[in-house]
């Protein structure tokens, strides 16, 4: 198995486009990612958060979220969409997506099967990387 990773994204004033989903896809149907949870929650005016079904958000045929009904592998438990939810801000909505990076999986079982072992791993944030590259360019 790949390594496993999470996104949670907010959506402003509950609008979603969908244009992201078309690319989503894309990487499923490459084989480089599995998806092993997607679900949908919202965080009201009040701070109440509340799940989404797919077919809410659907229902107007803006959005075609068909494709990713049952994506539930069941790692995503009712904990986990208040932590989530506590990333938003009242009145908006968020995406939260578990994901296999399935590409990565035999470079990881090859590293096992070598003794190797994983001490470390993190991420580094878009942002962060465009600061650092734009200070390189800029130093004398």
């Amino acid at each position: 198995m790949g390594p496993i990773d999470y996104l949670v994204v907010e959506f402003p004033g509950n609008r979603m486009t969908g244009e992201g989903l078309p690319l989503l896809v894309d990487l499923v149907d490459r084989g480089l990612i599995r998806i092993l949870d997607l679900t949908f929650i919202r965080k009201d005016a009040d701070g109440s958060v509340s799940g989404l079904e797919i077919g809410d958000l659907t229902s107007d045929g803006a959005l075609d979220l068909a494709v990713f009904e049952g994506a539930s592998s069941g790692l995503l438990g009712q904990d986990d969409l208040e932590e989530a939810a506590n990333a938003l801000e009242p009145g908006n909505s968020a995406g939260v997506l578990i994901y296999e990076n399935v590409w990565a999986a035999p470079f990881a079982a090859a590293l096992r099967r070598g003794g190797a072992e994983l001490v470390a791993s993190g991420r580094i944030p878009a942002p962060a990387v465009l600061a650092a590259l734009d200070a390189t360019e800029t130093a004398p």
